[in-house]
């Protein structure tokens, strides 16, 4: 078994009186890769924006390699620079280039030498096929380009833990295709640990080690991704893949 990085344990999340995640609990381990499943307002965003500290959680207790997270600004500032996160949304600055979005929180928040940081972005740049772009300004980008500028600019903070959040729901199917090939990259060769939420069924079961089928807030699976492709174990998400066309 390889380590623990994420340990999650009765997780829950209101807003007012609105109880918006139940108890959940799952484990994540060292190059593992989880995909978040379930119809719309189930609740998988919300998660994942809990697990960096974007949105509070009202109890439970999650945990980064062994050590119990403390919900303080300063805490969550720390395990950012651990744990990624890519949106739908891109967030780029649209008056600074493509070089200056990625070298900004590693030189300002890391404080790590410009020059040493600007030579792993143009090597991230090639990676995804957008090294000559270094230079322009991410207002001239398509949505697949500043998706992909938004993922290095994540991956260049040396992330143990990479955050996907439909990061593919805005995007023509072109686009997605090249997306989802950087991520699956990201797997097989770099072994990156990954949480992803989605609606491309054959991406999840190509990548997925692990699936947590949500409705209503509530894990109805947590099973292992060839598993719940092949036999899940609920009704609900059986219907739910069948809707999927899968």
């Amino acid at each position: 078994m390889t380590e623990e990085i994420l340990r999650v344990e009765n997780l829950n999340k209101f807003y007012g009186d609105r109880h918006i995640l139940h108890d959940i609990n799952f484990t994540l381990h060292q190059g593992e890769v989880l995909t978040l499943l379930g119809p719309s307002g189930s609740g998988k965003s919300t998660l994942i924006r809990c697990l960096n500290g974007l949105e509070d959680f009202s109890s439970g207790a999650v945990y980064f390699k062994g050590e119990k997270i403390n919900l303080t600004d300063k805490n969550w500032q720390e395990i950012r620079q651990k744990i990624g996160m890519v949106f739908q949304s891109y967030d780029l600055f649209p008056n600074l280039t493509v070089m200056e979005n990625i070298l900004l929180a590693p030189t300002k928040v890391q404080k790590r030498a410009k020059d040493q940081v600007a030579q792993d972005a143009e090597g991230l740049l090639k990676d995804v096929g957008l090294e000559k772009y270094a230079d322009s300004y991410t207002r001239e980008l398509s949505g697949g380009q500043k998706q992909r500028i938004a993922i290095v600019r994540a991956l260049i903070m040396h992330p143990e833990v990479m955050l996907f959040d439909e990061v593919t729901a805005s995007l023509d199917p072109e686009m997605v295709r090249g997306i989802l090939q950087i991520m699956t990259k990201l797997s097989k060769e770099h072994h990156m640990t990954m949480i992803i939420v989605t609606h491309e069924m054959g991406f999840a079961e190509q990548i997925a080690d692990q699936v947590l089928f949500l409705e209503d807030g509530h894990i109805l699976e947590n099973t292992p991704g060839k598993t719940f492709f092949a036999q899940p174990k609920t009704e609900r998400a059986r219907d739910f893949l069948e809707s999927m066309d899968f």
